[in-house]
């Protein structure tokens, strides 16, 4: 999958990325990278609009001086800048999650390989470190396990380390795919089930803790489809939106029978803990 990388420029400062940062989320950007002078935020080829780009910017942000660029990012490059950027991440000072080329640590009491590609899911990003520590925190001993939207593979990989007894991972990206079969074996753990799927696929199947960490606006949709594959009881954690829509999460949640338990804020963005009752 070839993505575009949208170079955002402007004069000011941390406000202003994240409004806009905000804003390109509604538009399914995927990622960003904050910049000294702006963002860079990547979103999947086919799903590119620069018209949107335009009316976001006329429309909704016509107080910012703001201009852009973009270009085309095909999956070598976009390996290549996750190789050459690509930093290790220790999380709760437990569990460092590390690439290939990285030395390891003998103090850590988990240590995740991963390759770095372009899925998400690297532990760098907030989304994934604070269910990284949920996940540190919590007893999974026994548990069956379903990573919704896994990326890399590297929450079902942590749950299995902690002892999770079934494991699924789903993406709905090929890329993603590729990379949780490759990450779950290079870490020892082949029984882990990686299929290339949503939540479509989820009918009929059972689970006692799930992690969907995508966006707010799949969660809002797809909510219903993970409340009725947890079991009673069961825990599913939820990441990937902001502070503001977690009222949105909380209300979605509530009407499907989902209490919630806790939640985690890193520069804004939340992860949420909640239990089927």
């Amino acid at each position: 999958m070839n993505y575009i990388g949208v170079q955002f420029y402007f004069k000011s400062g941390e406000v202003q990325n994240e409004i806009l940062m905000a804003f390109l989320s509604e538009l399914e950007y995927e990622s960003f990278e904050e910049k000294e002078a702006g963002v860079l935020a990547y979103i999947q080829e086919p799903l590119f609009n620069e018209d949107a780009i335009k009316e976001l910017l006329e429309n909704n942000l016509s107080a910012m001086d703001i201009w852009y660029n973009y270009e085309k990012i095909n999956d070598q490059n976009w390996n290549e800048l996750w190789e050459s950027n690509y930093e290790s991440v220790t999380i709760a000072d437990q569990c460092l999650v590390r690439a290939p080329f990285h030395e390891s640590d003998s103090n850590m009491k988990y240590e995740i390989v991963i390759e770095p590609q372009m899925s998400f899911g690297t532990a760098h990003h907030e989304t994934t470190s604070m269910i990284l520590e949920y996940i540190i925190e919590h007893d999974f001993e026994g548990e069956i396990v379903l990573d919704m939207g896994c990326g890399t593979g590297i929450l079902a990989i942590l749950a299995a380390m902690k002892g999770a007894k079934i494991l699924e991972a789903i993406d709905n990206e090929e890329w993603a795919y590729r990379n949780s079969l490759e990450n779950v074996k290079r870490n020892g753990f082949p029984d882990i089930k990686v299929t290339q799927g949503d939540a479509n696929d989820l009918k009929g199947k059972n689970f006692s803790v799930i992690f969907a960490n995508i966006n707010r606006n799949i969660l809002l949709r797809d909510i219903p489809f993970y409340a009725e594959a947890l079991t009673e009881n069961g825990r599913i954690y939820f990441s990937g939106f902001y502070e503001e829509d977690l009222r949105l999460i909380k209300d979605k949640a509530a009407a499907v029978g989902l209490e919630f338990v806790d939640r985690k804020i890193n520069n804004r963005w939340v992860s949420a803990y909640f239990v089927k009752k």
